[in-house]
């Protein structure tokens, strides 16, 4: 009697299937938020040819309305226009920060997990310093080194935030070292800087990037508790976290508008990428991709 086979591979779970159509919907959502922030960034300044530094105490506090749409500050500047700058600005600074940063981490790791032996161990002892020291407190020290600019909150992100990196790095190039084609490469006599660029660094590729925009979010709050703090951006630079500075201050009064909006110009984006790095991470994960269907 002949019997039909058994089919060897699993049918996806149907509660696999429904977590994979709402990651799908999320990820759409997020591109769609990306997009329209990214639009408003480029658009705006060019099509809007008003300054927003534009002071009219006439207007000073005024709520939400058709000609302003997110209000005004306390001296009048239009708050719309302020968050669209000020996003680009944050958004600049957390692309380089976070540029920075992950490069730091990257040779970093890429040094531990090669060499091995003593330089691993004290390259990790090193990352196990950096992380011992909270983030925003040490990142107001560096700060209080130079005067209020970018550059100081570029290099504030980068000395506070490679060590991921480094650790994200590191652990892959241990794992790449145990593959026979890096085997196959020093039995052949390849150097150590060739079997890093010929064979560790295009496998690294996708982790390094996913690590950068992982960091992106980091930079933008980041920046912006900095700013808040008055040791950020300069005060008179229209940027997120100054925005949230000086709307805090009109809060008690009942001018709501000025903090709110701003903030949602941080958390949109913050939240976008976060959800386009998880669907990317699961679409790179073979085992994660075939329950959730992707």
């Amino acid at each position: 009697m002949l019997t039909r086979p058994k089919a060897t591979g699993a049918r996806p779970r149907p509660g696999g299937l429904r977590r994979g159509r709402a990651r799908r919907r999320s990820h759409r959502l997020a591109l769609a938020v990306l997009a329209l922030l990214g639009l408003a960034v480029l658009i705006v300044p060019v099509v809007v040819r008003l300054d927003e530094q534009l002071v009219d105490l006439r207007l000073a506090s005024s709520p939400p309305s058709l000609a302003h749409p997110f209000g005004t500050d306390e001296v009048g500047r239009d708050v719309l226009l302020r968050a669209v700058y000020g996003l680009r600005v944050s958004l600049l600074v957390g692309l380089v920060a976070a540029l920075v940063s992950v490069t730091i981490g990257t040779l970093a790791g890429l040094a531990a997990g090669t060499l091995g032996g003593v330089a691993d161990r004290v390259l990790m002892r090193v990352v196990d310093g950096f992380n011992s020291v909270p983030h925003l407190l040490f990142g107001i020290f560096i700060v209080a080194l130079f005067s209020p600019s970018a550059t100081a909150v570029v290099v504030s992100v980068a000395l506070t935030h490679w060590m991921t990196a480094a650790r994200i790095v590191r652990s892959e190039v241990l794992t790449l070292r145990a593959r026979p084609f890096v085997d196959a490469a020093v039995s052949g006599g390849s150097s150590r800087i060739r079997i890093v660029r010929r064979h560790l660094l295009p496998h690294l590729m996708p982790h390094i990037a996913l690590a950068a925009v992982l960091m992106v979010p980091h930079a933008i709050w980041h920046e912006t508790a900095l700013s808040f703090l008055g040791l950020g951006l300069p005060a008179h630079l229209a940027s997120l976290g100054n925005m949230i500075n000086d709307g805090a201050r009109s809060l008690l009064a009942g001018n709501w508008w000025a903090s709110l909006f701003p903030g949602l110009f941080i958390l949109l984006p913050t939240l976008a990428i976060s959800t386009l790095a998880q669907y990317w991470r699961d679409r790179a994960n073979p085992r994660r991709r075939s329950e959730l269907n992707l």
